[in-house]
């Protein structure tokens, strides 16, 4: 079965830089759209990036653009999510989700367990 697992989530300081991986597996991993969400405590879960299958194409929220980059290496059947100058409103768990049609909608197929990143201030 597909399953997506998150890591790298950590503790950071504002104004710091974090990476975080998606390993993908159980799927044609070069044929997905793949997106990274995330839910901070009593909020609704948000989209943060995603990049699609054909030609890498990207596109991240404006809450995060110029901060954040999504990335992907098919070779490794992982997705990145490089965050820089981390803000505390960028404290939530990070879900990274997979389907082959959707991009910057929140229908994804699958979804990750999550990993959290706290941003102390």
């Amino acid at each position: 079965q597909v399953q997506l697992v998150e890591s790298g989530g950590r503790l950071v300081q504002a104004g710091g830089s974090l990476r975080l991986s998606c390993a993908a597996s159980g799927l044609t991993f070069s044929s997905y759209n793949m997106a990274w969400f995330r839910q901070a405590p009593g909020k609704e879960r948000e989209f943060v990036a995603a990049i699609r299958w054909s030609r890498g194409l990207t596109y991240h929220a404006d809450s995060v653009k110029g901060r954040f980059t999504i990335s992907r290496d098919n070779a490794k059947n992982t997705v990145y999510l490089q965050m820089n100058r981390l803000i505390p409103e960028d404290t939530a768990v990070y879900y990274c989700a997979a389907d082959r049609v959707t991009f910057s909608s929140s229908n994804y197929n699958y979804w990750g367990q999550g990993t959290q990143v706290t941003v102390s201030s």
